[in-house]
């Protein structure tokens, strides 16, 4: 059996879901990789088949996309030119995480595909999602379409909704509190971030940044380049995550017990939708209109946290279904 997994590379989630899928994929035929997306920090382990521009969107530096960098780096010609020279009758299975180049190439060549992401959980309309209404769900109803759906949320909302993919890595890591603070705020500038966390002087804050190529110290604030071995040491060692509202890493860090505070980026439906469904299980938000986070921030260093979240290891059961089910 040959079964192509393409993968979206806007973003660390993921990549890094792959990297726990793509070895359960290979037990059942050959997998070819696709990746499409410039946006990245983990990297996979084995061998890309397909290396895409795709569709990008580019994080800016206050809280949001960069539509301006995002609307420069699409590239229609060359999608088009990609989606048509996709071997796909090749296949026997589909699978796509969220990768617009497959995914239209597939309907366009009406060839069957299993959307096989988070954001194929936003298919069902029990999902928690934000009452306005917003062009992004545009985007997640059309970016990467497909013929079948297998979702992942923070809990079972719909039939076909499974509990997150918990890379192995994390569920081995050994958990402890050294006091800490895990900071991963990809659109937010250090020049930014960095001064309001000082105001808070007796924590200690480790920050990822996209936005550094070398590790600095101001005050009481470390400032590091991401890292995902480091990343995973230091969340696993912290009293918290301060970090957006993407999926994997408040997942993860649900899954270790620790604090969570989210800000969800400006223009992102998929990050409003989470931190939506976060803040529905009690869980503190920081949204757009918020505009002094000292406060909620201190809240937060301040007052315990108290949670647990049941994310069982089921992921080589969903994929065995999804083979058995989908392959042709």
């Amino acid at each position: 059996m040959k079964i192509l997994y393409a993968i979206q590379g806007t973003g660390n989630g993921h990549v890094s879901r792959a990297r726990e899928i793509v070895p359960l994929l290979q037990q059942h035929g050959e997998v070819d990789l696709l990746i499409s997306g410039t946006q990245a920090d983990v990297k996979l382990n084995q061998e890309i088949a397909y290396q895409l521009h795709g569709f990008s969107f580019i994080f800016g530096k206050k809280g949001g996309v960069d539509h301006y960098a995002t609307w420069k780096s699409m590239n229609l010609p060359r999608f088009v030119k990609d989606m048509r020279r996709l071997p796909l009758d090749q296949y026997n299975l589909i699978l796509n995480d969220f990768e617009p180049v497959t995914a239209w190439a597939c309907k366009m060549k009406g060839i069957e595909s299993v959307g096989l992401s988070h954001q194929a959980s936003f298919q069902s309309n029990k999902v928690p999602k934000p009452k306005s209404i917003d062009w992004a769900q545009l985007v997640m109803k059309y970016y990467a379409p497909a013929t079948h759906y297998v979702g992942f949320h923070f809990k079972e909302y719909d039939s076909f909704i499974h509990t997150p993919v918990i890379r192995s890595e994390i569920r081995n890591l050994v958990v402890s509190n050294l006091g800490h603070y895990t900071v991963y705020l990809p659109a937010i500038d250090d020049k930014l971030l960095v001064p309001i966390l000082k105001q808070i002087p007796h924590v200690k804050w480790e920050v990822f940044s996209k936005h550094t190529h070398s590790s600095f110290t101001d005050g009481n604030v470390y400032v590091r380049p991401v890292n995902n071995e480091q990343f995973n040491s230091s969340l696993a060692s912290s009293e918290g995550l301060f970090t957006g509202g993407g999926f994997e890493g408040p997942a993860e860090a649900l899954f270790l017990g620790k604090k969570l505070l989210v800000v969800p980026m400006k223009f992102q439906y998929e990050q409003q939708c989470n931190a939506y469904a976060l803040q529905e299980m009690g869980l503190p938000v920081i949204w757009g209109s918020n505009k002094n986070w000292l406060p909620v921030i201190q809240k937060w260093v301040f007052q315990p946290q108290e949670h647990r979240f049941d994310f069982p290891d089921e992921t080589a059961a969903v994929i065995a279904k999804v083979v058995k089910e989908f392959a042709r």
